[in-house]
C-alpha cells in the first residue's frame, strides 16, 4: 500500500549506501505485486541516474567496491542470477573506468536458491523478489542464515509494526531503514552475531557478572 514515487528513493539508499558496504544495508527486497512494477521501475531509474566514481569529485554519490576479491565477487553473484534467469534492469557490468566500479545493480526474476538472494553479496546489486502472499514472504525473509536488521514499508504504520515482530533479526524498522542510535541497542541473530552493543544492554556486554551465594546459618 505504498507509494512508489515516495518510498523507492529510502529503499535505494537503504540499499546502496557506500556502495552497498554497509553490515544492515538491505539485502533483497520483497515488493507486494500490486506496487512491484512501480517500484522496480523507480528504482532502476535510481539507480542509472546516481553518478559512480572517484570520492574526490564533488559530484560523486557513490564510489568504488573496496577490494578487488570483493569486486569479483559481487560480478559473481550479478552473472549467476544471470544465469539462473535473472533479469538485470539496471547496472550489471562494471563502468570501464581504472578502479573497482560498479554500478548499483537491480536484478529482478530471482528468488530462493539463486546466490544473490540467499548469501550476503556486501555491494552494488540487489534483488527484487515480488510476492503476492504476505506470509510466504514474510517465510521467505526469514529462511536465511542472516538476521541483523529488516524493514517493513506501508502506509499502516501500526500493520507495520506487526509485521516488523515477526521478522527474525535483531533490528526490525518501519518505513525507515538504518536508523541507529547511541542508546538503542545494536546487534543480530543467528549468522549475524551475538550480543548487542549500544545503550545499558551495550555496556553490561563488557561487565562480568558475579553472583554471591552465602549461607545465613
Amino acid at each position: 500500500d505504498v507509494d512508489p514515487t515516495r518510498v523507492a528513493p529510502k529503499l535505494f539508499w537503504g540499499a546502496f549506501t557506500n556502495s552497498g558496504q554497509v553490515c544492515v544495508a538491505i539485502k533483497r527486497l520483497y515488493v507486494h505485486e500490486d506496487v512491484y512494477r512501480p517500484v522496480l521501475a523507480a528504482l532502476a531509474e535510481l539507480a542509472k541516474q546516481v553518478k559512480v566514481g572517484d570520492g574526490l569529485q564533488p559530484d560523486t554519490q557513490l564510489g568504488p567496491i573496496n577490494n578487488q576479491p570483493q569486486f569479483s565477487r559481487v560480478q559473481e553473484l550479478v552473472e549467476d542470477a544471470r544465469r539462473a534467469g535473472g533479469t538485470v534492469v539496471a547496472g550489471g557490468a562494471p563502468l570501464p573506468t581504472p578502479g573497482y566500479f560498479y554500478p548499483p545493480t537491480i536484478v529482478t526474476d530471482v528468488g530462493e536458491g539463486v546466490r544473490l538472494v540467499d548469501e550476503e553479496q556486501f555491494g552494488t546489486a540487489l534483488p527484487v523478489i515480488p510476492y503476492r502472499d504476505l506470509d510466504d514472504a514474510l517465510a521467505q525473509a526469514n529462511r536465511t542464515h542472516y538476521g541483523l536488521g529488516g524493514s517493513v514499508w506501508t502506509n499502516d504504520v501500526a500493520r507495520g509494526e506487526e509485521i516488523a515482530q515477526r521478522l527474525e533479526c535483531g533490528t526490525a524498522w518501519v518505513n525507515q531503514h538504518m536508523n541507529i542510535g547511541a542508546k538503542i541497542p545494536f546487534g543480530g541473530v543467528k549468522w549475524s552475531g551475538l550480543g548487542r552493543e549500544n545503550g545499558k544492554w551495550g555496556i553490561e556486554e563488557f561487565c562480568e557478572l558475579q553472583v554471591v551465594n552465602a549461607a545465613r546459618a
